[in-house]
Parts: C-alpha cells; structure tokens; sequence
C-alpha cells in the first residue's frame, strides 16, 4: 500500500466540432503526445460538457447545444478517465431523455459521474475513491445555468456553496484528499468575478485541498491558500472553439500528487489545441504562457487585486457593451422569440450575467466610478482578442530536454 497518489484533472471534454472526427476515428489520438501525461497518473477527472445520447431533440436554451453519440464514450476510456464531472450546463441539453443515457453511456463503460442526479440528492452527493490507499472524494457543482440546477428534482449540483462546505469538513474529517470542481464563472476573462473568488476560497477555507474551475474557456490564474491549491479555470481540453483566439486554444491539465491525504505538489502540463488534436507546448512557447498565466494570478494575491481587475472588466465591457448585448437578445427575440425568451431568462437568473449587467449598470450610474487599471485593461484585451499565428504563439520546438511544466509559484513541496 502506497501513502501517495498522482491525479490528472483537465478541463472541458465535447467530441464537437472540428475534433468530433478525431475521436470518432482514433480516440486515444485526440489527446496526441499529452496521453502519456495522463496515463501517468493514478486517477483521471475531466469535465465532460455535453450529452452522450441518440435524442435528436434539444432544449430550448441561451447557448448553443452540444452533444456526442453514446459510442464516443471511447474518447474518455481511451486516456482512460475515471471520473466525469457533469455539473455543467450543457449535460441536460437534449433533455432528460440525454441525461439519462448520457449516465448510463458512461457507468456502463466504468466512468463514475458526479455533480448531477435524478435527484437534489444524487447531484449532490460526494463521488469516493479509494487510489493507492489514499480516499480522494470529489464533488463537482456549478452555476445552473440555463436553469439546469436541481431544484428537488434531476438537474445538476447548482450553487449550494455553503452545503458543499459542510461536505468538504465531513471528508477532511475521515482523512481524505478532497478536490471541488466548478463549473462557473464569466468567459473568456482572465481574473474571475468576485462572486466566484469567494465562493472558491470559502470552499478552500473549508479544507477542500483543491478547488478546480471551468467554463470560462481560457486558463485563468492560480491560488494559494494555507497548503491548498485554487485553479480558476483549467482552459479548454478536447473542446474546439473556431476563431483562432491563442487563450482559447491553449489550456493545461492540472496535475497533483497527495501524500497523505494533502496536496504535496502539483505540476502544470500546458497544450495547445489543433484540428488534430492536443499537442503539449515546448521550449519558449511554454515558458512564455505560463508567464502569461503568472500575470493573470496577480490580482488573485488579495481581495483588493480581484476587485481592480473587476473594474477593470466591467470598464473595458462598459455600457456600450451592456447595450450591444441587449440589443442582440432583443434581436433575436423577433426572429426566434423561444431563443431570445431563453437568452433573456439565463441573463437574469445566472449569476455570471446578473452580476455583470448589475455591476456595470451600477458602475454607469456611479458618480466616480473606480478607477480601471491600466495593467489589468491590457491583459484582459491580451486575453479577448490575442491570434493564433506569428503574433499569438511561438512555433513549436525541437526541445530534447522537455522541462516539467510547472506555475513559477513555488510547488507546495519538491519531491
């Protein structure tokens, strides 16, 4: 019996778009020279962020619907991941008749699932794992959005912070390594909002050894806390976005060692996503992101750097912004009234979008708004609008010596 235990956790998981092929032709390929990353490590943990079904029918919802057949479980037994988080917003997205396939699809190939149920009280029941003599619970929870949180009934883990805190002692108090996984938070930015901060270091504060983020759909910074780790958001996995945005096609997959049920280190194993699949970064190209990803943890050092980059946000968002958006719900609403009616609805009962709206609106009407700073305007515009190609990244690199990728935060302890 071994004391000590490595675990992967990665970030979004969708067999769409321009990796749908992939995975469909050669599963394990999708994950390219990173699949030795995640075969290294005793447990695997991703995010799977859609529906594993044959329903053809979709919900009506803000976003877009996304959804693989029930044969591209193959993609999560190819690395092989162990545990799938489905506290998202896109597991209920062809309705209850997906939701239960997509659970089925994946118990039946030996995923276990967590953070959504046919009841509250499935969704949010702790997932438990003995690896290497070590118990590792995990619990997963999101924002509900789309109104996808249970309420009594099946849905997901929605925001029940403080009961996840009290499952949090309740592992810490048998000894095991605990891990929270979260599905929240505004896209695309770099810092994530206030509400997300607290809700992630009250479940830190609460013993959680590792709090996990993801949704935003860019790597965002990291957080220590008391020997404990926070990582707002892992980036995208095997998720494509089009565009050709650098943040939203490089990500990194979290790896932890715990020892003794407490997090020992942790190791950062950064990629880039191509129409081929994942490939892992090298030589500058990676020293030059996790830099970059040093940059966006700054404002995490205290309350008062998450507020200044929210300011900052919500300057560089500004009414304009606000008035855009509107303007396109409204829009739509003419030409799709069910679609404009779900897009509407999720700005006001989603706190990623009624935090935004509330604060930039507040901000507007403020008499001296605070101040934006500079530093922070520029590295939300970095992380926005950066290209792929030779203004956005490095070219890859011959490296015959590929150093462990790492935050330059200091790791909890060196092996």
């Amino acid at each position: 019996m071994r004391d000590s235990v490595t675990i992967a956790v990665a970030g979004d998981w969708a067999p769409i778009r321009a990796l749908e092929h992939v995975v469909r032709g050669a599963p394990a390929a999708v994950y390219g020279d990173l699949l030795p990353v995640l075969r290294g490590a005793d447990l695997r943990i991703v995010n799977c962020e859609c529906a594993l079904t044959a329903a053809s029918r979709p919900v009506w919802k803000s976003g877009a619907v996304f959804k693989g057949r029930p044969e591209d479980v193959a993609g999560l037994t190819a690395a092989p991941f162990e545990v799938a988080c489905l506290a998202n917003n896109h597991v209920f997205d062809y309705g209850l008749r997906g939701f239960r396939e997509t659970l089925t699809v994946l118990r039946a190939n030996g995923v276990r699932t967590v953070g959504a149920g046919l009841s509250l009280e499935e969704a949010l029941k702790p997932l438990s794992l003995a690896v290497n003599g070590t118990r590792v619970t995990v619990l997963a929870f999101g924002e509900g959005e789309d109104l996808t949180a249970s309420r009594g009934g099946p849905g997901v883990c929605g925001w029940e912070v403080p009961r996840l805190a009290a499952a949090v002692r309740r592992a810490k108090r048998r000894g095991d390594f605990v891990i929270v996984a979260a599905h929240a938070g505004l896209e695309y930015i770099p810092v994530p909002p206030p509400y997300v901060v607290e809700a992630f270091r009250t479940l830190s504060d609460a013993g959680a050894d590792v709090v996990v983020g993801h949704h935003p759909h860019v790597p965002q910074g990291l957080e220590r806390r008391k020997g404990r780790l926070i990582a707002y958001s892992l980036g995208n996995f095997v998720f494509w976005q089009p565009g050709g945005l650098y943040y939203r096609r490089t990500g990194f997959v979290l790896v932890l060692r715990a020892r003794r049920g407490r997090l020992a280190s942790f190791d950062l194993r950064p990629y880039r996503i191509t129409e081929a699949g994942l490939r892992r970064l090298g030589g500058r190209e990676e020293n030059a992101f996790l830099k970059k990803l040093d940059r966006a943890s700054a404002p995490l050092a205290s309350s008062k750097g998450v507020a200044e980059a929210w300011q900052s946000y919500l300057a560089y968002y500004g009414p304009s912004g606000f008035k855009n958006e509107v303007a396109g719900i409204l829009e739509k609403m003419e030409a799709d009234p069910r679609k404009g009616a779900a897009m509407f609805r999720n700005r006001l009962t989603t706190l990623q979008h009624a935090e935004l709206w509330r604060d930039v609106l507040s901000r507007s009407v403020a008499e001296r708004p605070a101040p934006a700073r500079q530093a922070w305007t520029r590295l939300i515009r970095e992380w926005m609008t950066r290209p792929l190609g030779p203004s956005g990244a490095c070219p890859p690199q011959a490296s015959p010596k590929r150093r462990p990728a790492a935050s330059t935060m200091a790791p909890m302890s060196r092996r």
